[in-house]
């Protein structure tokens, strides 16, 4: 198969392929909630009808194949990757320019433009982000805590505890900003 096709992946497919090399075969469903313990941390985590039109896109490809079985009254596809698959991924992850990520922080523009709004509007959203980063290190805490027992290197979770360690410094770092930030506008009050 020829990997000019592949060309035209765009990055959450190669997301959703990885998340089909840890050895399992997963539905659709399965792989939704994969991305959505994973990479809502530091990527979007696509929606259910962009995971099955992907599906549909590395299938039509050769990069993963379904298997559909009968089962109580319904009809059930497993997806996983194929030989081809693991190639162009492979060649993604070898060839592609790795680029600087894009920041959309939602935060950080509301705060550039607080100047249009009363200071306690700002103040209130900087504590409300403080609050969700809180959440979001308590759930990446639980992941990177599920990954302990096979996050040796050279184990299945080595690279997931590494970005799940990752993600949990930039949590605490923002965390960290925020109440900094908070802490200068209320210097700057009256």
């Amino acid at each position: 198969m020829s990997q000019e096709p592949h060309a035209s992946l765009p990055i959450t497919a190669y997301a959703l392929l990885g998340l089909l090399t840890f050895g399992d075969e997963l539905t659709g469903y399965e792989l939704k909630q994969r991305a959505d313990l994973t990479l809502r941390f530091y990527w979007v985590a696509p929606a259910t009808s962009q995971v099955y039109s992907e599906l549909a896109r590395l299938t039509e490809h050769g990069l993963v194949e379904g298997v559909t079985s009968q089962g109580e009254g319904r009809r059930t596809t497993v997806y996983r990757i194929t030989s081809e698959g693991q190639d162009a991924l492979r060649a993604w992850l070898d060839g592609s320019r790795v680029g600087f990520p894009t920041l959309k922080h939602t935060v950080l523009l509301r705060l550039l433009i607080g100047h249009a709004t009363e200071p306690a509007r700002i103040r209130a959203v900087l504590e409300e982000y403080v609050d969700e980063l809180a959440v979001a290190l308590r759930d990446l805490r639980a992941v990177r805590d599920s990954l302990r027992g096979s996050d040796a290197p050279g184990e299945a979770f080595f690279y997931p505890s590494v970005v799940a360690d990752w993600g949990l410094d930039y949590f605490a770092a923002e965390t960290r900003h925020t109440r900094r930030a908070l802490a200068r506008l209320s210097e700057g009050e009256p």
